[in-house]
């Protein structure tokens, strides 16, 4: 017999949770065949079939397609429709009032995006988890593990640091049940993580709840770090495994992944229709496809071989800055915990990892020429030369030195900083990742990384710039959205579906710059 999905995963799960992340399951492709190939011609969102809950059993249901479908007149999208039920936005029934002050919105919208804890369906891809969380908005209707930093910074500003513990504790369990924190709470998601911000979670409670925090998520943080960092024992210089790469030097940095190279569920017809027009065998680009969701600039220039065709897309041969800063923020947050632990050769031992990561990170990730941290190919030690907002994560991690901090502002000065704040990248591709679109999250990286940095002039430039377009935006249409186009007053696109509300990292910064500049909700 045919388990339903999630509980042949979460069975598979429970026997052998810290190698999870080595196993790529089958889900809804292999469970409907054709009908869920069929189905992605004639539904406008390929994400809302694999979110939808069928209301008999998958067999059933493709054994109906099979009689059905040779029929005269026979409709696809009435099959579908009458056989799942269809998730509806997450903020769907929520109207605003676009004349209240926006951290009053911000405030009364928290409730609208909070999902309480809830028994698991097996016909549903969505993984149960133990306590309230925040949805982003919009399509994305379940936790997202980078997206939920931003939100908490709002959730503080809010006085909802009750929410925010919760969400931690979520990621703790998650950690605890799977290995590691899934790009999200979906089945079809295990197969990958996203930028790993854990450790910045934890410090985040830590500012309020004292050092003993850290003590507490110890071992999720371990676990998160060998996640990471699994392989790296083995590797000689110039290879690679999973996330880890050891350059040729011998140094250890890494690199983004993903434990499956077929077409992602969510994005199925996308990705097919991308390898079919690259040279490179479909497995080999499904691969770096998924790896470029993990890292959450999916899509970016910063990936692609030739800057502007998702086709050449080559993330898996790339070392980002964003993601070693962030690893760096995990191996200190790490020596801390220890040493909260009472463990102080452990201590010692994360401390010597953290500065040999900032010490590689200086010295291999940053490009003189330009003036910025850069993307290197690892094959080469060669930096790619995309100009890209990660530029400013090692400021915000406290990894550059005075003189680099400032050439670092420099380049976005001259690159990136547009009317309404700071593009993704300087490239128009129309991906989602690059100009014209400008993101909350690399926004308040730059402008915390710049604060911190002694760059206050351009930080209080950018935060001015990205606060008064959010507002005008909202008083326009009583939204905030997921992205803003920073060039103009066009509304942000690109990507792989429509522009979303909601939502939540961009109310979380937002929420945030606010308490730092409250002058800006004056007229």
């Amino acid at each position: 017999m045919r388990l339903p999905v999630r509980t042949w995963l979460l069975s598979l799960c429970l026997l052998a949770p810290p190698a999870w992340a080595q196993v790529c399951v089958p889900g809804q492709p292999q469970l409907y065949g054709e009908l869920f190939e069929d189905a992605q011609a004639v539904l406008p969102d390929g994400k809302s079939l694999v979110d939808a809950i069928a209301n008999q059993p998958p067999a059933a249901i493709v054994a109906e397609y099979e009689h059905a479908r040779t029929r005269p007149g026979f409709d696809l999208r009435s099959f579908v429709t009458e056989r799942f039920a269809f998730p509806r936005a997450a903020n769907d029934a929520y109207r605003s009032d676009p004349g209240q002050d926006v951290r009053a919105h911000i405030d009364a919208l928290w409730p609208v995006l909070e999902r309480k804890p809830a028994p698991g369906d097996a016909r549903s891809t969505l993984l149960p988890l133990p306590h309230r969380y925040v949805v982003p908005g919009g399509r994305f209707n379940e936790i997202y593990y980078w997206d939920s930093y931003f939100t908490m910074l709002g959730l503080e500003e809010s006085g909802r640091h009750d929410l925010a513990v919760d969400m931690v504790r979520n990621f703790a369990w998650l950690i605890d049940h799977y290995g590691h924190i899934p790009n999200g709470n979906r089945t079809y998601y295990l197969s990958r993580s996203q930028p790993p911000f854990f450790a910045a979670m934890v410090e985040l409670l830590a500012a309020r709840d004292g050092p003993a925090t850290r003590a507490t998520y110890l071992p999720q943080l371990a676990a998160e770090y060998a996640f990471w960092m699994e392989g790296a024992d083995k590797l000689a210089p110039g290879q690679a495994h999973r996330r880890v790469v050891k350059m040729a030097d011998g140094t250890l940095l890494n690199r983004y992944w993903d434990d499956c190279d077929t077409p992602r569920a969510e994005s199925y017809r996308q990705d097919v229709e991308t390898a079919s027009q690259s040279k490179r065998p479909s497995p080999e680009v499904y691969r770096n496809l998924r790896a470029a969701a993990e890292s959450g600039w999916d899509f970016s220039s910063r990936w692609l071989d030739d800057g502007k065709t998702l086709a050449t897309i080559r993330t898996v041969d790339i070392v980002p800055p964003d993601l070693n800063s962030l690893l760096y923020r995990l191996e200190l947050t790490l020596a801390e915990a220890y040493r909260a632990a009472s463990q102080p050769d452990r201590a010692r031992d994360f401390e010597r990892k953290a500065e040999a990561r900032k010490t590689a990170i200086n010295r291999l990730l940053w490009d003189e020429s330009k003036g910025m941290y850069a993307d290197v190919s690892w094959k080469d030690g060669r930096s790619t030369g995309h100009v890209s907002g990660a530029t400013a994560y090692p400021l915000y991690f406290g990894i550059a030195d005075t003189a680099r901090a400032d050439r670092v502002a420099q380049r976005l000065r001259q690159d990136l900083l547009q009317p309404h704040g700071l593009a993704a990248t300087a490239t128009r591709t129309g991906q989602q990742w690059d100009l014209p679109n400008g993101w909350a999250p690399l926004q308040w990286i730059a402008i915390d990384g710049l604060r911190q940095t002694g760059q206050q002039a351009l930080a209080d430039d950018i935060a001015r710039r990205w606060i008064a377009h959010n507002i005008a935006t909202y008083r326009a249409t009583g939204k905030l959205v997921e992205k803003y186009d920073v060039t103009g007053d066009a509304e942000a696109g690109g990507g792989e579906y429509p522009l979303q509300d909601g939502f939540g990292w961009t109310n979380g910064v937002l929420r945030r710059l606010l308490a730092l500049y409250p002058e800006q909700t004056r007229d």
